[in-house]
Formats: structure tokens, C-alpha cells, sequence
């Protein structure tokens, strides 16, 4: 009876886990909605399903481990660091869906080459976001997890290069003012998912530092 007192702590870790598989799903479908803009509309309009509905799927594990922290008397992490955690790796997923939806509502018929590329960014960052959350349950694995932070943010200032080189084409080359503004939040968008990459790695930094 008195085991139903004791903390749940791999629960966390489980939830964790299973949130940053959402990620990369998130991000592989990202990827795969830019190759597919001005290709295939039904593929398009699949991809942007199934973001929402990975989306859907994380929001569930966010709201899981704000419940599990309120029921759970001690907590492998200070309560904050839980909460920025799941937080800022929910906010990954909200930036891929707000792209995809930008795709549809600005009616994207055409990516670039840069669009293609900062999506292929962000899917680099998702699957170290997944590399270093997995390793979090053991803190032996700190250095490791600070080895993949330090990745995160060398493909987060990649991006930033690639956005400015985009924004400079678009702002020479394109005349339509239209498309100026609709590509300009595209592009936006899409670096905005590696910040949030990068979000989630200062946290893991965070987490490592204070518990090791």
C-alpha cells in the first residue's frame, strides 16, 4: 500500500521521451510538406493533417506531465525545470504547425531552395532535441547532452545565416509585394523552429548544470 505514495519519476522521463518522438515526426513532416509544395496538393494537404494531428498528440503529454507534477510529491527535477522543459518543447510543435498553416492559408504554391533548406535545419535540430531528452534520465550522460546542445546551436546559427541569405534574394529578386510578405513569414516561420530547438537546449543545459 505505501508504494502507491512513492514517486513516479520514470514516468516523466517517459513522457519526456515520447514528446520529443512527436518532434521528430513533426519535423520529418515539415520537411516533407516543403518538398511537396508546387509538386502535390494532396500530399500537402496530408502533410498539414498530419501536423496537426502530431501537434494534437504532444499538446496531450504537455497537459500529462502538468498533471503528473501536480500529483507527484517528489519529482526527479525541480518542478520549474519540468515545466520550462515540456513548455519549450511543446512550443517546437506549435512552430511547425504554424508554418504548415501558413502554408495553407497564404496559399504557398512555390518554396525556394532556402525554404527547403531551413526545414531540412530544423529537422537536424529535432532529432538532437530527441538525442538529448532520451539521455536525461541518467546524468552520467551530461556531457553528452551538453555536446548535443552545442550541435543545436551551431545548426540554429546555420539557419540564421540561411534566413538572411533568403531575405536578401526575396527582397532583389521577387517583384510582387505579395509574395515578398508571404515567402518573408514563411521563412520567418520555418528559422523560428530551430530557436525553439535551441529553446529547449538552453533548458537541457540548464538542467544538466544544476543536477550534475
Amino acid at each position: 500500500m505505501f508504494s502507491r505514495f512513492m514517486p513516479r519519476e520514470g514516468q516523466f522521463f517517459k513522457l519526456f521521451d515520447a514528446h520529443a518522438d512527436e518532434i521528430m515526426i513533426g519535423a520529418k513532416s515539415l520537411a516533407a510538406l516543403m518538398q511537396a509544395v508546387g509538386k502535390d496538393e494532396a500530399l500537402v494537404a496530408r502533410t498539414i493533417a498530419d501536423i496537426d494531428e502530431t501537434e494534437t498528440r504532444a499538446d496531450t503529454l504537455t497537459h500529462d506531465v502538468m498533471a503528473l507534477m501536480h500529483s507527484t510529491f517528489i519529482t526527479p527535477l525541480d518542478r520549474d525545470e519540468i515545466h520550462q522543459l515540456i513548455s519549450r518543447m511543446d512550443d517546437v510543435l506549435d512552430t511547425i504547425q504554424d508554418v504548415a498553416e501558413t502554408v495553407s492559408l497564404y496559399d504557398i504554391v512555390e518554396v525556394t531552395e532556402e525554404a527547403r533548406k531551413l526545414a531540412d535545419l530544423s529537422l537536424y535540430c529535432a532529432e538532437r532535441v530527441r538525442s538529448a531528452v532520451v539521455l536525461l534520465s541518467n546524468m552520467d550522460n551530461g556531457h553528452e547532452i551538453l555536446r548535443i546542445c552545442r550541435e543545436i546551436s551551431s545548426f540554429e546559427s546555420d539557419a540564421d545565416r540561411v534566413l538572411r541569405t533568403a531575405l536578401s534574394r526575396l527582397f532583389r529578386e521577387e517583384q510582387d509585394v505579395r509574395q515578398v510578405l508571404k515567402m518573408k513569414g514563411v521563412y520567418e516561420l520555418l528559422e523560428s523552429v530551430t530557436d525553439r530547438c535551441k529553446d529547449v537546449a538552453k533548458i537541457l543545459e540548464a538542467v544538466v548544470l544544476e543536477n550534475s
